[in-house]
């Protein structure tokens, strides 16, 4: 039996994509650990099919913070048996690169953004050089690796010669029917689930809410615009239209994505990750069976375009935004049409489907599937 250690720098509560690739790894018969860090507050994991294990750090955030990550993954591997390492972004690779060089053992890099690119680090001079300067060492030097948009994986191909393939951050399928059509003046929910960070379109889409009536927008997640998502809220006098829902598990997001008339992803351009960015939330939306609304990006655009499944938005005024999605519900034959093609479209953009490729990839790697 092979054994996988998967590293991630979160406390795996919320990464489905962690959790898609375990379970596919599970089907070679593996034994599969996921590796993560223990947060407060944090939920216990359970009903995983997968061993995990989550550090408690001592550093909470900082440079400091990922060192001593990486430092404690380096050891925790040494110290047992393994065939594989999975990491999973730049800053759990360090770690992972020297423990499989150490012991001899296979690596498999698996990106889920273009982390140098990161918003955070956009205006941080010295702060993006480091983390440039570990890609750009250890990223030439992979054998295995994959991305989740083909952007991206063109970006890695042209500064370091690397082949990434492709696999999609998509979800399983899910069982759902269409939805009746929607009532006249009833509350439309509009839905956005992810990272609560700079250039998410939070703010935007918050300051638009003044300007729509007979809406509801609700926002899951967390992240570090909280607190200030909230300040914003009740200064613009829009806490009745704004509901704040904080993290939710994944396994608990379909029921609460299933309610929504309307998925948003409105990323700004404050560097190519987001204008590269093909976020699982989309998937999630078109999983539900809802129209979305995105950025005029490359990745979503062509997925938006090629199902015709919503519209696409460039960030303008609160008032635009606000017009823009009453014109959504207001023109109801493309509406539905528009739901109607989620349904299709899903049964392509589904985890069943994008699996095939990623089996691919640890087939090469040697691991063998049943």
């Amino acid at each position: 039996m092979k054994r996988i250690y998967i590293t991630a720098l979160n406390d795996l509560i919320t990464d489905n994509r962690v959790h898609k690739v375990a379970c596919t790894l599970l089907e070679s018969d593996s034994k599969v650990t996921v590796v993560g860090i223990q947060r407060k507050p944090s939920s216990p994991i359970e009903n995983r099919p997968y061993q995990t294990k989550r550090f408690r750090l001592f550093f909470k955030n900082g440079p400091a913070f990922y060192l001593e990550f990486n430092i404690r993954i380096l050891l925790y591997l040494l110290l047992r048996r393994f065939d594989y390492i999975v990491a999973n972004d730049l800053d759990t690779l360090l770690g992972s690169f020297y423990a499989s060089r150490l012991r001899l053992k296979t690596l498999i890099y698996d990106s889920h953004e273009y982390f140098t690119e990161l918003p955070e680090l956009v205006n941080r001079e010295f702060p993006k050089k480091v983390w440039k300067l570990l890609e750009s060492r250890i990223l030439p030097r992979l054998k295995y690796a994959y991305t989740v948009s083909e952007s991206i994986a063109k970006t890695y191909k042209k500064l370091y010669g690397i082949e990434m393939k492709v696999v999609r951050n998509v979800p399983f399928k899910v069982s759902t029917g269409l939805k009746d059509e929607f009532i006249k003046n009833g509350t439309k929910q509009i839905l956005y689930q992810g990272s609560l960070n700079i250039g998410r379109g939070l703010e935007h889409m918050i300051d638009a809410m003044e300007f729509l009536d007979n809406a509801k927008l609700h926002i899951v997640g967390d992240g570090d615009i909280t607190e200030k998502l909230k300040e914003r809220i009740i200064k613009k006098g829009v806490a009745d239209k704004v509901e704040l829902m904080g993290r939710i598990p994944f396994d608990e997001l379909p029921s609460i994505t299933n309610k929504a008339d309307l998925g948003i992803a409105l990323e700004e351009n404050i560097g190519l990750n987001y204008y590269y960015a093909l976020p699982n939330k989309l998937f999630d939306y078109i999983q539900a069976g809802i129209p979305v609304l995105v950025s005029p990006f490359p990745e979503m655009q062509k997925i938006v375009n090629k199902y015709e499944i919503g519209t696409v938005y460039d960030h303008k005024t609160p008032e635009a935004l606000a017009e823009k999605i009453k014109e959504v519900f207001k023109l109801k034959n493309r509406y539905n049409k528009w739901k109607e093609n989620t349904f299709k479209a899903a049964e392509e953009l589904c985890w069943e489907n994008e699996k095939v490729i990623l089996k691919e990839i640890y087939k090469e790697a040697g691991l063998i599937f049943n």
